[in-house]
């Protein structure tokens, strides 16, 4: 079938929206159509880093729409079902099998390579390959192809568009506090990076009481932002000693800390900000290399912590969040902008500007 697209072409070139053949479901596959994708950092972070190399694709993995076609294999999901998509996993390896599809074994061959585990292709132009099934959905098209494991059906009275991005920014935030920090109503709490995981970290933790929640970023609409959405403090990075800012907030060093950001002088800074015991996750894609004080990590003994999608189920944890929305204590809709998807380009400048901090394109 046809479908409307926004290809990338290469890290320097805007998306170009075009219209591509979607090949027929298979029988374990679900063909959605879209209604809603935010649009997440990995998306900019992979059109920058892989786009040029490996040829023309189509990005997006925070899609939500309603199911159109369903597969003969497909068990629990029904055409007119209301549906968030997130990453895919394989359902059967160790990690999968103790409840953690976020360090599923095939998570790279299931969400990156841009083809089916089969190697065939969901996309075409003209006959030739576009790569797709970007985290097992591309959802910056009008209808994608997505497998159970990464489909959570959803209430059909709960807003579509104002829930995409539970699918992976979001979800990342709030799960690296719900699911993996886990501060008691007594902890410190710093997020490094206001954007949209930082502050759906902030969101979690005021939803569960923490009682000091700190966020550090350079661009003072996000930190204002952050007031709004629950932060005690605001620091901002340019007006000096980052980490002794949170050690005066917090008498002593932060109890869990958060880094969004990936550069690798902040991961160090986080850790330092810590106080003895203290937690530090890392959520953030960027460099593969950080130094940090192997003297202050033993000496306090500290712990650092990788975190890949909140470490979630999200057949669990959106439904989750959606409660946590829907009862107001989680305020998704004063995180994102809305766009016509036409306008993909000028939702990703306005990200990088800092004037957006979650955009979700509108289909």
């Amino acid at each position: 079938m046809k479908v409307t697209a926004a290809v990338s072409y290469g890290p320097q070139q805007a998306f170009d929206i075009v219209e591509l053949e979607l090949a027929p479901h298979q029988a374990g596959e679900v063909l959605v159509g879209l209604v809603a994708s935010g649009v997440c950092h990995t998306d900019l972070v992979t059109k920058a880093m892989f786009a040029a190399e490996v040829g023309p694709m189509v990005l997006g993995h925070e899609g939500s729409g309603v199911v159109e076609q369903v597969g003969s294999d497909v068990v629990g999901i029904e055409i007119g079902d209301h549906v968030v998509l997130s990453f895919d996993s394989c359902g059967r390896c160790a990690c999968c099998a103790q409840g953690k599809p976020t360090y599923c074994s095939r998570f790279a061959e299931l969400n990156m390579p841009g083809l089916r585990a089969d190697g065939s292709p969901t996309l075409t132009f003209n006959g030739a390959t576009v790569l797709g099934s970007f985290f097992g959905q591309s959802s910056f098209a009008s209808h994608v192809l997505a497998r159970p494991s990464n489909i959570v059906v959803v209430d059909r009275t709960v807003d579509l568009a104002a829930i995409a991005p539970l699918g992976c920014g979001v979800q990342t935030g709030a799960g690296a506090v719900l699911n993996v920090l886990r501060p008691d109503s007594k902890a410190s709490f710093v997020v490094f990076g206001a954007g949209g995981v930082g502050l759906a970290a902030v969101m979690a933790a005021k939803a569960i009481g923490v009682e000091t929640i700190i966020a550090v970023d350079l661009v003072a609409e996000r930190r204002d932002m952050a007031i709004g959405l629950g932060a005690t403090a605001v620091v901002d990075p340019a007006d000096g000693d980052v980490t002794g800012a949170i050690q005066s907030l917090t008498g002593g060093g932060a109890t869990h800390a958060l880094d969004t950001t990936a550069v690798p002088a902040i991961i160090a800074q986080a850790l330092k900000a810590l106080r003895s015991l203290g937690t530090l996750a890392v959520v953030g894609l960027g460099q593969a290399e950080v130094t940090i004080d192997v003297l202050d990590l033993l000496g306090g003994g500290k712990t650092v912590r990788g975190c890949v999608e909140g470490d979630a189920i999200p057949q669990e944890f959106v439904p989750q969040l959606i409660d946590m929305y829907r009862s107001g204590r989680f305020p998704l809709d004063n995180l994102i902008t809305r766009y016509p998807f036409d306008q993909l380009n000028q939702a990703v400048a306005d990200t990088v500007a800092g004037t957006t901090v979650k955009p979700v394109l509108l289909f």
